[in-house]
């Protein structure tokens, strides 16, 4: 979660929504990502799929079955859903997202029962620290 705070750092420094994640297969970290919506002109450009394509490139496989993806916020409905085309093993998140997460807080894109994958789910990890981030560029643009 470490590595994913500090690239949530990265989209803060460029002026995005701080948030960050990155992709980890057998200990090593595959894919990294942060928000760059603004900067690339995509609206898909969320920190878990850049942080997905990048894994997918590395690994040379679009099925990421023995990763792990660590985000700082709950995912959107978006990024939920691509992970589950990932076939993620695992996903482990910061902060809740009480406005669009689609883990638990608005939505349960993950681990649906109408949908053909489940995958183990950790929220609430370095939590605050998370929060705090999106907190203060929030704060700063009021």
């Amino acid at each position: 979660m470490e590595e994913a705070l500090r690239a949530a750092q990265r989209a803060l420094d460029a002026g995005e929504v701080p948030v960050g994640a990155v992709v980890v297969c057998d200990g090593k970290i595959v894919g990294r990502g942060w928000n760059r919506n603004l900067t690339d002109s995509d609206p898909t450009a969320h920190a878990e799929v850049i942080a997905l394509r990048e894994a997918g490139a590395t690994v040379g496989n679009h099925r990421l079955g023995d990763c792990e993806l660590f985000a700082t916020i709950e995912p959107c409905a978006m990024c939920a859903g691509a992970l589950v085309h990932a076939r993620l093993k695992r996903l482990v998140y910061g902060a809740d997202d009480p406005k669009a997460g689609a883990v638990h807080s608005v939505m349960q894109v993950l681990n649906h029962p109408g949908l053909n994958h489940q995958m183990e789910i950790r929220g609430g990890v370095l939590a605050g620290r998370c929060a705090e981030l999106l907190q203060e560029f929030f704060r700063a643009r009021r």
